[in-house]
């Protein structure tokens, strides 16, 4: 009896250090989801705001840019009788949209890639949640607290879930 009772004893001894070590790692995992998730973001707007500031500089030298060029061209003709025929046999520059076509491509990815860091981490949450909360892990992680996680969402996301409605479906209102 008394070899059955020791047997016992090292039995949840050795369970209690094996929850206890699992919840441990488990935990540091989710901790080091949830730092990725803001280096992710931190990337992702570093990227998307200096592209947007590539595009919208460009804008505003070819606006700047656009108006001499054609000027320079046509200011020798005094007359205007060949200004017609130059501007449909020239080729006049053209505004380049793919760097907005770029910008576009890279906030599709880096949103996306930044949803797959946060789904990780809510699963990781789940993991350790059912960790502690399901048998046998309720009898050694008594009084272990959840892994709190921000999820990054926004006020659209927020008031939605609110009001249980979404009405606003509209992309481009003003």
């Amino acid at each position: 009896l008394v070899v059955l009772a020791v047997l016992l004893a090292i039995c949840y001894f050795t369970m209690s250090i094996s929850y206890s070590n699992g919840e441990i790692r488990q935990r540091n995992l989710t901790l080091a989801q949830q730092e990725t998730c803001k280096a992710f973001f931190d990337k992702m707007w570093k990227i998307l705001q200096q592209k947007a500031q590539v595009a919208d500089e460009y804008k505003s030298a070819f606006k700047d840019i656009y108006p001499g060029l054609i000027a320079g061209r046509y200011s020798n003709d005094k007359g205007g009788s060949q200004m017609l025929m130059k501007w449909v046999t020239e080729a006049n520059p053209n505004f380049d949209i793919s760097l907005y076509k770029e910008l576009s491509g890279a906030i599709e990815a880096e949103r996306t890639g930044f949803f797959y860091e946060q789904k990780k981490l809510i699963s990781m949450q789940n993991e350790h949640k059912n960790m502690i909360q399901t048998f046998p892990g309720t009898w050694f992680l008594t009084g272990r607290q959840m892994v709190e996680i921000a999820v990054i969402t926004s006020d659209v996301t927020a008031s939605t879930y609110e009001s249980k409605q979404e009405n606003n479906v509209s992309l481009f209102s003003k």
